[in-house]
């Protein structure tokens, strides 16, 4: 029998069984992929991260990341909820102010900022702009009336993953959303790839939100961090948040189903698209081990 040590982290929160909930564990050096996958199936959370020795130079560590289904080239809530990890456990040393991971997809720079508790920062990739969608029909596919969604176009954005973006009229109507999948598909040609439908309403200091991701197997997100910096492109783009540079805003999402999030945005581009970082706080409620 061999025991591995494990952590659970609430990852975009400062506060325990909030924010998105991640396993990790911190020296997985002697796991191989096949056990990695059946440890993340067992754990059933969204991912589970383990920590290897990094094959590239110039990384502080490898890092992968498995859903209960799959071996994942990078996701961002696991790579924000590893470096808070591997700061506390001081593998990374606790005052660093910048390190990079090794990630399947490549070298990944992490940037902390320091306070009572380190504030994790990583950098949207480029954002592309995709087609703008009807609102009747997104009101449909969400279940609301079309005089619920702002007179801003819904539209896809995309860092990687796709989004369609919808802007609501008030809180209530974002919290009555709810997706019906086969109004979503009359939304998009067949030969379109899978998309994730956010909706949002504007705050004064950011906006409140939620996430829906059936074709993804998700049917409710409590925190996606790929999906902000693509948020903030849309919401610059049109008037709904500044898009100076040193704009900070906060998007609150999770919180209809009970794991409320706090997702920290930084503006550092004039235009809104060049430099966005996405970071948050993280909670560590659980210190457990796995005897296999």
């Amino acid at each position: 029998m061999t025991r591995h040590r494990d952590r659970v982290v609430d990852v975009f929160t400062e506060h325990a069984l909030e924010g998105n909930p991640l396993a990790v564990f911190p020296d997985a050096s002697g796991i191989d992929d096949i056990t990695m996958g059946r440890i993340a199936r067992e754990l059933n959370l969204s991912e589970t991260v383990f920590i290897v020795p990094s094959t590239r130079p110039g990384c502080a560590v490898g890092v992968r990341i498995f859903t209960p289904a799959r071996d994942m080239l990078f996701a961002r809530h696991p790579t924000v909820g590893a470096a808070f990890v591997l700061l506390d456990e001081g593998i990374v040393p606790k005052d660093s102010a910048a390190f990079v991971l090794d990630e399947r997809i490549g070298p990944v720079p992490i940037r902390v900022e320091k306070g009572a508790r380190p504030l994790i920062w990583l950098r949207t990739p480029p954002i592309r702009f995709g087609g703008a969608h009807s609102a009747a029909a997104c009101a449909e596919a969400l279940g609301i009336s079309e005089s619920d969604i702002m007179d801003v176009a819904p539209g896809v954005v995309t860092a990687g993953n796709p989004n369609l973006y919808i802007a609501l009229r008030t809180q209530d109507a974002v919290d009555c959303a709810w997706l019906d999948l086969g109004a979503l598909r009359k939304l998009r040609r067949p030969e379109d790839e899978p998309i994730c439908t956010f909706v949002f309403t504007p705050t004064p200091g950011g906006c409140y939100s939620r996430m829906f991701a059936p074709e993804h197997g998700v049917a409710e997100d409590p925190a996606t961090g790929s999906a902000t910096g693509p948020l903030t492109a849309y919401m610059i783009k049109n008037g709904l948040l500044s898009g100076a540079a040193g704009t900070r805003a906060v998007s609150e999402q999770g919180t209809k189903m009970g794991r409320r999030s706090l997702l920290h945005i930084l503006i550092n581009g004039q235009d809104g698209c060049d430099g966005i970082e996405v970071g948050g706080y993280v909670t560590p409620p659980v210190d457990a081990t796995m005897n296999l």
